[in-house]
């Protein structure tokens, strides 16, 4: 009798915890990956960012102009004689280069803010990491389609749209890396 009733409450506990299993599961398919698609969830964003831009300009621009005049005039043995020479000359050139290069290689968990009307879902992360008294905080914000996300729920930021990417520093790298008070008042001031 007693291991009748031992077999039945390990039954019940075998079938109730089996269900409440499918039932948390229930919404994901049984062949799908594990992604995520509802407010709440989060998504790991590998951020790689590569950015490039060349930019030169070259100006030559020549001007000249030139006025003469003269006049002569005689009488008798004494002659008037008079000579006028006017000249303008402007010249100008003009050189200019740019260049920029950033890259940016990290990786960051975010998490599923709301799930906008048409199925895209809005995400927003913030990670702060402190090594040797320097506090490097990243905060990233988008909205991701579903379909981008790739099987292992992670995405690339370059597939975000309407990325916000924020990094910060602060620390003593950071301190000796500003202007000094003077310098920043004669900025102020000129």
């Amino acid at each position: 009798m007693r291991l009748t009733i031992n077999i039945a409450l390990f039954y019940l506990f075998f079938v109730t915890f089996s269900y409440s299993q499918f039932i948390q599961n229930n919404s994901r398919s049984l062949f799908s990956d594990v992604r995520a698609f509802k407010a709440g969830d989060a998504i790991t964003v590998l951020i790689m960012e590569d950015t490039k831009a060349d930019n030169s300009a070259n100006t030559v621009s020549g001007r000249s102009s030139s006025i003469n005049g003269g006049v002569d005039f005689g009488a008798g043995s004494s002659g008037f004689k008079a000579d006028g020479t006017l000249k303008s000359g402007t010249n100008h050139q003009g050189r200019g280069n740019t260049n920029r290069s950033e890259s940016i290689r990290s990786r960051l968990s975010v998490k599923v803010m709301d799930v906008v009307d048409n199925g895209n879902l809005q995400i927003e992360g913030k990670r702060t990491t402190k090594i040797n008294g320097e506090t490097q905080t990243i905060v990233i914000k988008g909205i991701v389609r579903p379909v981008d996300i790739r099987p292992d729920n992670s995405i690339y930021s370059y597939s975000i749209l309407d990325l916000s990417l924020f990094i910060e520093g602060d620390g003593s790298v950071s301190e000796i890396q500003e202007p000094g008070l003077i310098t920043k008042f004669l900025r102020i001031l000129f």
